[in-house]
């Protein structure tokens, strides 16, 4: 080639590279070969790096990148490779003290077979990055929870294993957590959960890929390269240097490997969270972490097979509804029954297994809308004049968080109006939910279209004072176990007293459930509660008829005042 033909050359690679860098925006501008190795670099590249752009030449881009990052450095380029190009990604990369530096990175390759890559990086901060998640943000102390977590895990662990990079879950146990929190002042404490959170996110893939899964119970995905015996000294030497002994903590680590090839990103999202749950479920239980990661991977295939089958029992909906009566306490008119599940592979057995693991996999959304409609279905056999019979149906807490819950459970009311006064909405779980006020503003669209709500579980913890604070209700559920507790303690009566007149003064009515015996009624009865719920009145059954008449219907006297429930 002549001079002309190579000044021309010239021009056109300087062409691309002005082209790019006005494309990416950027305060750094790298060419890269098709191996990530640096041919140009332009910019303020000792700002980032402490060297020129000329030093940078034949550098490896890899070793510029932070090391947890790598895998998904490795999936941006494949997609760069497929599509042409990729933008708004946020990275870190390694400053010239070896502090990590957040940026954002835009490329694109004008030839997708042999061409360069043009790279362009901009200082970026980490909650550009939670702006670009389309995910719950981090919880208090910086981390994710267990489905959050697990979402952006499977994601991740797709797209990098699908561009021949590796990463690995590994799960860290603080065994002794509790005992050493005892020890802990209050701003230790804090120092601790700020410093370990800090730590796990610099040492995680994208540096926010790590999860607080109970207390002392962490989850981390990160770079099959990353060395997860240092990362557990260094969270023991955290401790120790909190601990006023000195003493610290020891740390227990199990990695999963896990191969996603063949596994969708929604089944591998639960996969994980039913086994991020099954290891904080181990606490206590005298299993250790290295026995639960031996059966981790079988565990995932296990929720995956699981995860199917329930699927297939939701569409199918192979499952019939099962009705308790709920009683007025003085006259023993039957105010409404409680919808309940029994699934038809097998009858007579008790849901809660079922139940529980759809709510440990994220499908219990699914199933709550599948059991409102089943409801509906039911009550449509009345002629829709009658108002006699009223049916409460469940809704988890975990559903209330899901936007796309509450907006097919909208659509499914609104063709169906007819249900107001025969429809009614229980709420369990309700410490699974965080937010509070999009709870409540839940449960007012469901009052204001004509649906009483009641609160399940109530008294079994002192969050629930805090629930009816804020939720406003018609009715809430006096939880078993509280009263069986009242029942026994010698405060108890005094107490379940004054739990009713704060109900009542809040117009708010009262159910108290597993009353099984007559001494229970009357206790109940004594305590001010307006409705009773329990065994002594019938098991569950799918026939309504079984309870007319009312089983020990002679235990109430007639004629009394109907609740305005």
């Amino acid at each position: 080639m002549n001079d002309e033909g190579l000044r021309l050359e010239g021009l056109k690679a300087d062409r691309d590279r002005y082209v790019s860098l006005a494309f990416c925006w950027a305060d750094l501008l790298f060419e890269l070969d098709r191996q990530f190795a640096v041919l140009f670099a332009a910019g303020a590249t000792s700002a980032f790096f402490g060297r020129s752009g000329d030093a940078l030449v034949g550098t490896s881009f890899r070793d510029l990148v932070a090391p947890a990052d790598v895998p998904m450095l490795g999936q941006i380029m494949r997609q760069i490779a497929k599509t042409g190009r990729s933008q708004d990604n946020v990275i870190r990369m390694i400053g010239p003290q070896g502090n990590l530096i957040w940026v954002s990175l835009a490329a694109y390759c004008l030839d997708p077979v042999q061409g360069h890559f043009f790279v362009g990086l901009r200082r970026s901060r980490p909650s550009e990055k939670a702006d670009r998640l389309s995910r719950p943000e981090p919880g208090r102390e910086g981390l994710y929870d267990s489905g959050s977590f697990a979402e952006l895990a499977a994601d991740r662990l797709k797209k990098i294993q699908s561009a021949g990079e590796q990463a690995h879950v590994t799960l860290l146990s603080i065994p002794t957590y509790k005992d050493l929190a005892d020890r802990l002042t209050s701003r230790d404490s804090a120092t601790l959960a700020s410093s370990v959170s800090d730590f796990l996110k610099a040492n995680s893939v994208g540096g926010d890929s790590a999860a607080k899964v109970g207390d002392g119970q962490f989850s981390i995905l990160h770079a099959a390269t990353t060395r997860i015996e240092t990362v557990v000294g260094q969270i023991e030497a955290l401790t120790r240097r909190v601990d006023p002994t000195g003493k610290g903590a020891a740390v227990e680590s199990a990695t999963l490997t896990m191969d996603a090839a063949d596994i969708s990103e929604a089944d591998l999202s639960r996969g994980l969270l039913y086994a991020l749950t099954k290891f904080r479920e181990a606490d206590g239980s005298g299993l250790s972490i290295a026995d639960l990661a031996a059966n981790m991977s079988s565990l995932v295939e296990e929720a995956v097979t699981e995860v199917s089958r329930f699927r297939s029992v939701v569409s199918q909906a192979s499952f019939y509804v099962a009705l308790q009566p709920i009683i007025q306490i003085h006259t023993g008119d039957i105010h409404h029954y409680e919808a309940l599940c029994r699934f038809n592979a097998k009858p007579g057995e008790s849901p809660f297994k079922t139940i529980t693991f759809a709510e440990e996999t994220g499908l219990i959304h699914d199933f709550d809308l599948a059991m409102a409609r089943k409801v509906i279905e039911w009550l449509g056999h009345y002629p829709r004049n009658n108002d006699k019979v009223r049916v409460a149906v469940n809704v988890s807490g975990f559903s209330i968080g899901r936007p796309a819950y509450i907006d097919s459970l909208m659509w499914l009311l609104k063709d169906n109006a007819w249900t107001r006064g025969k429809l009614m909405f229980e709420i369990t779980e309700s410490a699974r939910m965080s937010d509070l006020q999009s709870a409540n503003n839940f449960i007012q669209a469901l009052r204001s279209r004509g649906y009483h709500v009641c609160l399940d579980d109530f008294g079994a913890g002192a969050a629930s004072f805090q629930y009816l604070s804020v939720l406003d209700v018609d009715v809430v559920k006096l939880d078993g176990s509280a009263v069986k507790n009242a029942q026994r303690a010698p405060k108890g009566r005094a107490f379940l007293s004054a739990l009713t007149e704060l109900c009542r003064r809040m117009h708010v009515e009262t159910i108290a459930e597993m009353v099984d015996t007559e001494d229970t009624l009357l206790f109940c009865r004594e305590c001010g509660c307006s409705y009773v719920q329990g065994f002594l009145f019938g098991k569950p059954s799918p026939d309504i008829a079984d309870f007319s008449p009312l089983p020990q219907g002679g235990l109430f006297r007639r004629g009394g005042t109907r609740s305005s429930l």
